[in-house]
């Protein structure tokens, strides 16, 4: 495994979004730099771009969204634990997904500045989203 790893924070806050269990996705759901569905028996769980989620929807943000470089071999152990150890250290939490090429690390927006810095400080290297013009 790598000791240290490249990650990139997008510029879009995002939400997470807890839907009823067999919900349909909404349309307001399917946009953002990332979206994810998860369902399970007991709720859907949506993660989309904060400005979409209508005020009335239950949900937790603004998120910022850290991308890890990619793509991870799935053969790799501790990606995710040597990442987070420097979060948990500075009182930072998190909500993480993976897709199938790489892992995501979304931080309250609040703190995102404070988890670039506790990522730099365990010698990874963060970068910041090229916004296309």
């Amino acid at each position: 495994m790598t000791d240290a790893f490249e990650l990139t924070r997008h510029v879009e806050h995002l939400a997470v979004v807890r839907l009823g269990p067999g919900a349909d996705v909404p349309d307001w759901a399917a946009t953002g730099t990332l979206v994810s569905v998860t369902a399970t028996r007991d709720e859907t769980s949506v993660v989309c771009g904060a400005t979409s989620v209508p005020r009335r929807a239950t949900s937790e943000g603004p998120f910022v969204a850290f991308e890890v470089a990619g793509p991870l071999d799935f053969a790799l152990t501790g990606v995710l634990g040597t990442l987070l150890a420097p979060l948990a250290d500075a009182e930072i939490s998190v909500f993480t997904l993976s897709t199938y090429d790489t892992d995501w690390i979304l931080v309250p927006a609040k703190a995102a500045d404070a988890a670039a810095a506790a990522w730099q400080d365990a010698g990874h290297t963060v970068t910041d989203e090229e916004i296309q013009p």
